[in-house]
């Protein structure tokens, strides 16, 4: 497969060090839920720990809740293939746009408090998308040919990936304008992957990319904070996340998992992998780490309405809010892959429609796997995903550290992840 260090992002080394071959499985974590519940979840137990025997995944964890509480804790194989440390609920995992959910988060909080609007121009505290241009094609001799967008961009657009901004790894256009302009990818956490044009009118259309590094920069813009501080103040430490944020300690980067690349044969080339530490901005829409301990309580805080022993992050009127379509006629389409070994093409739902929150998937019919129609969900780019059913009321997320993005083989354990839960549930 293609060595992965092109990026900044890929090419920070000495983190995880040198790493050696796979070692045994892993047990499973004693599951902290009622009495008979391994027996329940047996089915989840043995296609995660499958998974780790047939070398799908290197280590695996998932998670679940409902409003009781913490069901379902499972950890299987190794964090660090190297030392043989094995996965816990306390492993560090790069989010990646997993992240993306605290950015958005933190965008309500200020909504709520009237300090800013949806229907703002995003332009009022961030004059940089003053004059944003559309990129219309190339010349001849391969020069970007843009043009003056003719609306503006709104906070909305930002939120719902409505705003014309979008990802190279999933835009043939935008890997082309980087390679002819020398323009940083947004993984670099360069300031310069900012002056990245449009590639349509604000509103025009669905497409994912850089709005939320956007928000976030709103965000700092209105709180007078840098996102660092802002989760850490208000979303982190009331939800007792200590283990999450942007900047990485030492004794966590000693239980970071251990980041591999997929081989064309199937097998796994262990690399080394960190967002960078000393960052010119803050990643909103990429950039944290957590623990899938930490990200199950910033789960259940939503789950409940915003709120999670007695610590209120959102109102819940806006949970709800932020859980219902706000792109009105547009769908959410396929993500077509522009840049294979990062990413393969992405379509949770195939077939069927499927529309946009403020920073949520919502699945309009019901899933394959179990969860309601009206569910919430996305993922991160190192095959990181998570649910969350309003209807049945359950959350689910999964770990893991692998590219490319949306991988057959941690999919179809995702898939068993979250039958087995139903099911157990049930």
């Amino acid at each position: 497969m293609t060595n992965l260090t092109r990026r900044t992002m890929l090419q920070s080394g000495g983190v995880l060090g040198a790493i050696l071959a796979l070692d045994a499985v892993g047990p499973a974590l004693a599951v902290a839920n009622p009495a008979g519940s391994s027996v329940r979840f047996k089915a989840v137990d043995d296609a995660l720990r499958g998974g780790v025997s047939r070398n799908d995944v290197a280590g695996v964890i998932a998670v679940a809740a409902t409003p009781r509480g913490v069901v379902y804790e499972g950890a299987f194989g190794k964090a660090n293939v190297a030392t043989g440390a094995p996965m816990t609920l306390d492993t560090v995992f790069w989010l990646l746009s997993m992240t993306k959910a605290f950015t958005a988060t933190a965008c309500m909080q200020l909504i709520e408090q009237g300090r800013l609007h949806l229907d703002d121009d995003a332009a009022k505290y961030l004059p940089e998308l003053t004059s944003p241009q559309v990129l219309d094609g190339f010349a001849e001799d391969g020069t970007p040919r843009l043009r003056p967008a003719r609306h503006a961009v709104k906070v909305r657009h930002l939120l719902t990936h409505t705003s014309g901004y979008t990802y190279s790894i999933w835009s043939e256009a935008l890997t082309r304008y980087e390679k002819v302009t020398g323009m940083p990818d947004i993984a670099t956490s360069k300031n310069a992957a900012f002056t990245a044009p449009l590639e349509f009118e604000p509103g025009e259309r669905w497409e994912y990319g850089i709005s939320m590094d956007w928000v976030g920069k709103l965000v700092e813009a209105v709180s007078d904070q840098s996102l660092e501080i802002y989760f850490r103040e208000n979303i982190f430490a009331p939800l007792g996340m200590k283990d999450s944020g942007f900047l990485i300690g030492t004794e966590q980067k000693r239980r970071v998992a251990t980041f591999h690349n997929r081989r064309a044969d199937g097998g796994l080339d262990p690399a080394p992998f960190e967002m960078p530490q000393r960052p010119e901005f803050f990643t909103g829409g990429g950039g944290a780490f957590s623990t899938p301990r930490d990200y199950m309580a910033f789960l259940q805080s939503l789950l409940n309405g915003g709120t999670l022993h007695g610590a209120r992050i959102l109102r819940q009127e806006t949970v709800a809010m932020m859980m219902q379509n706000q792109i009105g006629e547009l769908n959410v389409h396929e993500m077509r892959s522009a840049q294979p070994p990062y990413s393969r093409s992405f379509d949770q739902f195939p077939g069927q429609p499927h529309k946009w929150g403020l920073s949520f998937d919502i699945n309009t019919q019901p899933g394959p796997n179990g969860r309601s129609a009206g569910s919430i969900s996305w993922a991160g780019l190192l095959n990181c995903y998570f649910w969350l059913d309003p209807v049945k009321h359950v959350t689910g997320a999964l770990f893991t550290q692998v590219l490319p993005f949306f991988d057959e083989r941690v999919v179809a354990l995702y898939g068993a992840f979250e039958r087995g839960l139903y099911a157990g549930l049930a």
